[in-house]
């Protein structure tokens, strides 16, 4: 998490989104740097309203607003599925190392999934708390250079980003041969008691725009 103190801004490090690489080019230039532990690099909008805001507020900073990017759902999860697969993890619970890809998404959807398949909401991240997305300023991860060109604007500076980032539209990348259901079962229907994940934004929907609710047809 950043927070640009002049420009009233805060970016969100929603995991699996590009922020490692978003951090590396911006927190020099930010006032506020959030970077170890994971879990408050990492802290959803609830928690930074809860936590940080009230910080910036205590200092006479007034009227921030938040910015982060998501995610296709079945890529975010291949990209977990990926990270989770690295020899430092072998052996432990949250390693998916020997576990196919269908099982991880399926563990996922479960209410109570495995260790290695808990790795939170995309949803839940930018949410509100009260079914609504919370985010003042909301991409899509797949559009990546829409949000690199808020934050120059936005910053008044150039960003360098890597190759494989700085694409207009970053392609979706499948890390098994699944067959359709795996990525419907991502998606599972809230009255079966899982989670439901977060839909891909359909083509209508901008890159980026201010949102209060989620991107529709």
């Amino acid at each position: 998490m950043l927070v640009f103190w002049k420009e009233r801004l805060i970016l969100l490090a929603v995991p699996k989104t590009g922020t490692t690489a978003l951090e590396g080019a911006l927190a020099p230039r930010a006032q506020f740097v959030l970077r170890d532990p994971p879990q408050i690099k990492h802290a959803p909008l609830y928690r930074a309203r809860r936590f940080v805001v009230p910080l910036i507020e205590a200092a006479g900073g007034e009227g921030f607003e938040t910015v982060a990017a998501v995610r296709e759902p079945v890529d975010w999860l291949g990209s977990w599925w990926r990270y989770r697969q690295r020899d430092d993890l072998a052996g432990h619970p949250n390693s998916t190392r020997g576990v196919p890809f269908e099982e991880f998404v399926d563990q996922y959807a479960r209410g109570k999934p495995a260790p290695y398949a808990s790795v939170g909401s995309q949803a839940r991240f930018v949410g509100d708390g009260e079914g609504s997305i919370g985010v003042d300023h909301l991409f899509r991860y797949e559009a990546m250079e829409s949000l690199k060109g808020f934050l120059e604007e936005r910053l008044s500076l150039s960003i360098d980003l890597p190759r494989s980032m700085s694409r207009q539209n970053i392609r979706w990348s499948f890390p098994t041969t699944s067959p359709p259901s795996c990525g419907a079962s991502a998606r599972p229907s809230s009255r079966s008691g899982r989670r439901r994940a977060p839909r891909p934004p359909p083509a209508s929907c901008p890159a980026r725009r201010r949102v209060r609710g989620p991107c529709r047809a």
